[in-house]
């Protein structure tokens, strides 16, 4: 795995995260700059798992494990987006933050996953 870009979609997630805390605290509801965010984290999740689809041999344990997680990440902020697109109101928010502190996590967690059996 790349670490820049793991170390860059987390602090996208976190950007994320934070941005949605703040909607939700302010009661709005998704627009452009939060459906934007939720892009550019989703197009640094796309390449990350083409990088580590490329590199999954590199490991020498756990490749289910690391392709659970690195197949299923992609997946998280459309989903939580369109549920946040969905219900107008403020948990809708809660949704996206709560999925992009998934996506935090998950990453890390691949992190961890890589270093140790790579």
């Amino acid at each position: 795995m790349l670490a820049p870009l793991s170390t860059a979609v987390i602090v996208v997630a976190v950007a994320v995260l934070l941005l949605a805390a703040l909607y939700a605290a302010r009661d709005r509801l998704i627009n452009d700059a939060l459906l934007g965010a939720v892009a550019l984290l989703e197009v640094a999740l796309i390449a990350q798992a083409a990088i580590g689809v490329a590199r999954i041999g590199d490991l020498s344990a756990e490749k289910a494990t690391f392709a659970a997680y690195l197949f299923s990440l992609p997946f998280i902020p459309p989903l939580t987006t369109l549920l946040a697109i969905k219900e107008k109101s403020r948990w809708a928010m809660v949704t996206i933050g709560v999925g992009a502190f998934a996506v935090a996590v998950m990453t890390v967690r691949l992190g961890q996953i890589w270093s140790a059996h790579a």
